[in-house]
């Protein structure tokens, strides 16, 4: 136990593994690929797996995530301790739900990518850690709501579907961001509706 606190610790401290600007396409090419050297070294585990809590795959050209969770797994000690992805400026369509099964996951930059859907941003919904999430620069820019000078602007709707937050876009969530977002949620989120039942009438 006291080993695996003492690991823990040491990724906690440690820099991110980075492999930006590395022309990656696939997150296969990670296990081939160098990662981009740091200031500080990250330390390594017994079985020789890097002991790090963040990882940063932006200015890339990934499209899909596909074996995100087995990759993760053959370079970390300890892959569900993940707390920090940087993802941006990719060409993501979609918020992948691999990244939902993170849960320690704290921060998550999408920002730059090929986001469509203000809804993808639901999935997140489960990750009770994330305090930090970036999306702008993404399609959904375009989606009627998402722009910041129009009435109860996307903000709202991400704030609403991720109350959690502490920083959206890079910018601080305030009480006044709350207030609108639980506005915004009561006046465009229906209730789900409660079936009866025969003997209730």
């Amino acid at each position: 136990m006291s080993v695996r606190w003492d690991c823990c610790k040491i990724s906690l401290q440690a820099p991110p593994l980075d492999y930006s600007f590395r022309g990656i396409s696939f997150i296969q090419d990670l296990l081939t690929e160098e990662p981009r050297p740091g200031l500080k070294v990250i330390k390594r585990s017994a079985g020789g797996k890097l002991l790090t809590q963040a990882v940063r795959l932006n200015n890339n050209t990934i499209n899909e995530l596909t074996d995100f969770a087995s990759i993760m797994e053959q370079l970390l000690e300890y892959p569900g301790e993940l707390s920090w992805v940087d993802l941006s400026f990719n060409d993501l369509p979609t918020i992948d739900p691999v990244l939902t099964t993170y849960p320690n996951l704290r921060a998550l930059n999408l920002h730059g990518n090929s986001i469509q859907s203000l809804g993808e941003v639901d999935k997140l919904a489960v990750l009770p850690r994330l305090r930090t999430l970036t999306l702008h620069g993404n399609p959904i820019e375009e989606e009627k709501g998402y722009r910041p000078d129009w009435p109860l602007s996307h903000r709202s709707y991400v704030l609403s579907a991720l109350p959690q937050l502490k920083s959206f876009d890079f910018s601080g969530v305030t009480k006044q961001d709350r207030s609108t977002a639980a506005f915004w949620r009561r006046m465009n989120v229906k209730p789900k509706k409660v079936k009866k039942r025969r003997d209730d009438y």
